[in-house]
């Protein structure tokens, strides 16, 4: 990428899914959102339509990265959900996994959804810090056979390497480390393990971006009684099979 100060670049990329929350805190994986997301790099994340590739048939994302983002865009990142039908046509034949394509319609609407830079039900705006978490290592003392607490030569309580366990705490905009972390163990922890503690020196920084939980939609049930149509109808056909089977 060029230097801001040589005029800046902006880069788009396509990925698969993985590239969204594979690796766990303080691996390379996430070690890569993270500097790509602290930096203030990723300007935007377009989920793009199943089947639209010769190779693949699997989901696919075009991460907009830029060190020139407008100064509204700074310190937030754009997901566009465009893998609809709205956003795409079926091809009349298909080519290998490539059944969809996007005609100038389509590349048009993403790119207008883009620019606009606007909330809508294709179109999310959120922090940087809405897709990071702290993750910690919560111990419980060990005990021994009457139930006490089985402590070191320090007389601090041993963890239990059986009961120990990870929590992700959530960051949020304005509010430190510390006492965020602080907050949560209390709330979230003690009120089920009041003899836990964490290891402040094990901390770790994590971001992941759960695209598909930021735009799903909530489907109703099918009225019970066309369910019990259903059901009834798949009753009357098994019987028939089963009354053929008999016969023959």
């Amino acid at each position: 990428m060029k230097a801001p100060r040589d005029g800046g670049s902006r880069i788009a990329s396509v990925h698969n899914g993985s590239a969204l929350f594979t690796g766990d805190a303080g691996s390379g994986e996430s070690g890569i959102r993270q500097y790509i997301i602290e930096n203030d790099l990723s300007e935007c994340i377009i989920q793009l339509p199943n089947d639209i590739f010769y190779n693949t048939g699997i989901a696919t994302y075009v991460w907009i990265i830029s060190n020139v983002k407008e100064e509204k865009r700074k310190g937030k990142i754009q997901l566009i959900n465009a893998s609809s039908d709205k956003f795409y046509s079926k091809m009349r034949k298909s080519l290998g996994s490539k059944r969809n394509e996007l005609t100038e319609d389509h590349i048009r609407e993403i790119k207008r959804l883009y620019f606009a830079f606007e909330e809508s039900g294709y179109s999310k705006l959120f922090r940087n810090e809405d897709f990071g978490y702290y993750q910690i290592t919560v111990n419980q003392p060990e005990r021994d056979e009457k139930g006490n607490i089985v402590t070191d030569s320090k007389r601090k309580p041993k963890a239990d390497s059986a009961l120990k366990d990870i929590e992700n705490v959530p960051m949020q905009h304005g509010v430190d480390r510390q006492t965020l972390i602080d907050d949560y163990f209390v709330r979230e922890v003690l009120p089920f393990a009041p003899d836990a503690w964490y290891d402040k020196a094990k901390m770790k920084v994590g971001y992941e971006i759960a695209f598909n939980k930021y735009f799903y939609q909530y489907e109703g049930l099918r009225p019970l009684a066309e369910i019990a149509a259903d059901i009834m109808r798949l009753e009357a056909e098994t019987d028939g099979l089963l009354k053929e089977i008999v016969e023959q």
